[in-house]
């Protein structure tokens, strides 16, 4: 049994040294330097019958699988979105794990605490507070906060990260309001959330995070309709994807109201161009798309994909709730 890894980049640490180890010994992992597509296409990894990769799989068609890879009959991927690679793979029929649970770890945890200094008028207060006589303003400013404990915040789509981040706000006591269509309702109840349509959620929240799936039904989906709604001093969080968001319209509604706030991970394009309103406006705050898996916690995806094969090895016809089908990828980001 041999296995290979597999991307057009170097594994960045997704493999730590001692999981690295642990592939070698039981997996029979044959290099640990990153094969890009033309070393996959020349055959280097033609005798693999698994394929640890990480960012930067490359995109093979299924007659250069067929061709390349005839053995492998599971892909372990230690990153989130298979998206860009994965049909033809399945298609084949070999299996594809991925470590999109582990990918919305961080994400959701990066979220939850922008969510909880929004309510506070953390952004807003910050902004403020550069004199003795700002400080009081900021202070006043703070005053008109609702803080956390039975806040109305809401979340837009309720998938791996959606969850992560309901679950830790009902920790916090915080009334959660969810926009997602396939959120079955005992799912809902489950998670102690209330289903909500977009315009209930923008209009009567203190605070919006977006975690929709990024597709062609999403793109545009958040615009001046909805933007308009939000109440005074509301906060709009962004780290799913900026295609969703019509940022012409959000600009607006911030510059109308100013006590509105955006904090955006992602925009469209990414970062903005040179001269984007989001630069300059005082009630935007951007940061460079850092939400997701990065340092030391992308190591949590190697070690899942780790797990997933020895679960594999032991037993080729178990199932994984990491495990990815077509049907999951039509709605998975």
């Amino acid at each position: 049994m041999k296995s290979r890894l597999v991307s057009n980049n170097p594994t960045l640490g997704t493999y730590s040294p001692e999981t690295l180890r642990a592939l070698h010994d039981e997996a029979g992992l044959e290099s640990d330097t990153a094969l890009a597509r033309d070393g996959v296409l020349s055959g280097a990894a033609a005798d693999a019958d698994a394929i640890f990769s990480s960012w930067g799989m490359p995109t093979l068609s299924e007659e250069e699988i067929a061709e390349c890879l005839p053995h492998v009959r599971a892909l372990f991927y230690a990153a989130g979105s298979v998206q860009a690679f994965a049909r033809p793979f399945l298609a084949r029929g070999v299996r594809v794990f991925s470590a999109w649970r582990e990918n919305a770890v961080p994400v959701a945890e990066f979220a939850v605490s922008q969510i909880l200094l929004a309510n506070k008028g953390f952004f807003q207060a910050c902004r403020m507070n550069r004199s003795a006589k700002a400080h009081l303003e900021a202070h006043r400013l703070f005053s008109a906060y609702p803080g956390n404990f039975d806040c109305r915040v809401g979340l837009l789509g309720c998938g791996s990260i959606g969850r992560l981040v309901a679950e830790a706000l009902r920790r916090h006591r915080l009334e959660v309001l969810v926009f997602d269509p396939f959120l079955l309702d005992e799912a809902a109840s489950s998670l102690g959330v209330r289903k909500a349509s977009l315009e209930e959620i923008f209009a009567t929240c203190q605070t919006v995070s977006n975690h929709l799936a990024n597709n062609e039904r999403t793109k545009g989906m958040l615009d001046w309709s909805l933007f308009s709604k939000m109440p005074r001093n509301a906060t709009f969080i962004n780290t799913g994807r900026g295609a969703q968001v019509v940022e012409a319209d959000l600009v607006r509604a911030l510059a109308e109201e100013p006590c509105r706030t955006a904090v955006l991970d992602v925009t469209c394009p990414e970062p903005p161009e040179e001269g984007s309103p989001f630069y300059s406006m005082p009630n935007v705050f951007l940061t460079p798309h850092m939400a997701g898996s990065s340092g030391l916690e992308i190591r949590r995806m190697g070690e899942a994909m780790l797990e997933e094969w020895r679960a594999w090895n032991a037993d080729p016809s178990s199932r994984s709730v990491r495990e990815v089908t077509p049907k999951m990828l039509e709605t998975m980001a």
